[in-house]
């Protein structure tokens, strides 16, 4: 089945181990839950030798235990679970696992814009029923949000911020409330109740404080679970091993990542944070928000060109060309500070070399794409 889908959710990624997790699991639930808070756990961060398990469960999600298990606990309670952090902290993953884990469906999702109504989390009209047979249930057609609260199940908002304050204050009620009235039909039928099980998980990005800002009665109604970005270098290397073993899967593809050119995207980024870090102005700052997002991004697309362009062999001039080409999208701003990191940093690590070495077929790489794009 998960050769038919583009990129499968996790329950249908993981379908197997969720089954062996519930065929074993005789902990205690909350509600509905497919899964008790020990399980969810295990199959988000993968087993341990204390979790007693027979099989060994995959790390899904890579990141401190204490957040996961914060996480699990709002799901069990009656108050929302609001994700915060930086662009490329795997908030939406995690959620995505949660809901997952927790109700076996991670797809009943709103997404936050400019351009959300009260109707993508309550509900609308079919259209031509009700000019066919007037306004009923069958004619309702439930959000995502009504959805999970008939079946006792996670609902999912992404980028909370960025939706208006009265799509926000809507959210007010739901979380409140636990309950839709459908003031359109008869007494009796115009009330949606929550089922037991019901949660609602979202998800906001730190840098968009001021967009849309939270009023202080919806947070009240959230426990936040803020995700930090990913510093330390084995857990990032461990992410984007994870990440680039699941597109050669998807690809599929047979190209080895050598683990000096890991180390050398690895150790840029790095290098990357810590100029803009100590930039005075947004101007000496690259757009890019360097996530551990935006590395998978660039070694995707390297693996990609290897794949499709080259000898199937990734290589450090490649991946250099996929940095600046992923990095540079503001002209000549970005292009003007790779350029400066080029020299500045690359160049020195490539002259401390011995003979010929990744970095310094990645400071020739770099060189040509900054040319080619200046």
């Amino acid at each position: 089945m998960t050769d038919q889908m583009l990129r499968a959710p996790a329950e249908v990624e993981y379908a197997q181990e969720l089954a062996w997790l519930e065929s074993v699991d005789d902990g205690p639930k909350p509600f509905t839950w497919r899964l008790s808070p020990k399980m969810v756990r295990a199959f988000v961060l993968g087993s341990e030798p204390g979790d007693g398990l027979d099989r060994e469960i995959s790390q899904k999600w890579f990141g401190d235990r204490t957040f996961v298990e914060r996480a699990i606990v709002t799901l069990a309670s009656d108050r929302g679970l609001l994700l915060i952090g930086d662009p490329g902290t795997g908030k939406s993953w995690l959620a995505e696992l949660l809901a997952a884990a927790v109700c076996g469906d991670s797809t009943l999702v709103v997404q936050g814009t400019a351009g959300t109504t009260e109707d993508h989390i309550k509900y609308s009209w079919n259209v031509s029923m009700v000019i066919a047979k007037g306004q009923s249930r069958e004619a309702l057609i439930p959000s995502p949000i009504m959805t999970a609260m008939e079946r006792g199940a996670v609902g999912r908002f992404e980028e909370l911020t960025r939706s208006t304050s009265d799509v926000q204050d809507a959210l007010i009620s739901i979380l409140s409330e636990k309950y839709v009235s459908i003031p359109e039909l008869n007494s009796g039928d115009n009330t949606v109740f929550a089922k037991p099980g019901f949660a609602v998980i979202a998800t906001a990005n730190s840098r968009d404080k001021g967009v849309n800002d939270l009023s202080s009665a919806l947070k009240r109604r959230f426990n936040f679970v803020k995700i930090p970005v990913v510093s330390n270098r084995r857990s990032e290397a461990e992410i984007v091993r994870f990440r680039t073993t699941e597109l050669l899967r998807r690809h599929d593809i047979s190209l080895e990542v050598p683990p000096s050119l890991l180390d050398v995207l690895l150790q840029s980024f790095t290098d990357l944070r810590a100029a803009s870090a100590a930039a005075s102005g947004d101007d000496e700052r690259l757009e890019s928000a360097l996530s551990t997002a935006e590395q998978i991004g660039v070694l995707e697309d390297a693996i990609l060109h290897s794949h499709f362009f080259g000898d199937s062999t990734l290589r450090a001039r490649t991946l250099a060309g996929s940095l600046v080409g992923s990095l540079a999208r503001r002209t000549p701003e970005d292009l003007a500070i790779l350029n400066k990191f080029w020299h500045g940093v690359v160049e020195p690590r490539g002259a401390d070399e011995d003979g010929a070495g990744p970095w310094q077929e990645f400071l020739e790489g770099g060189k040509q794409a900054i040319e080619a794009l200046s």
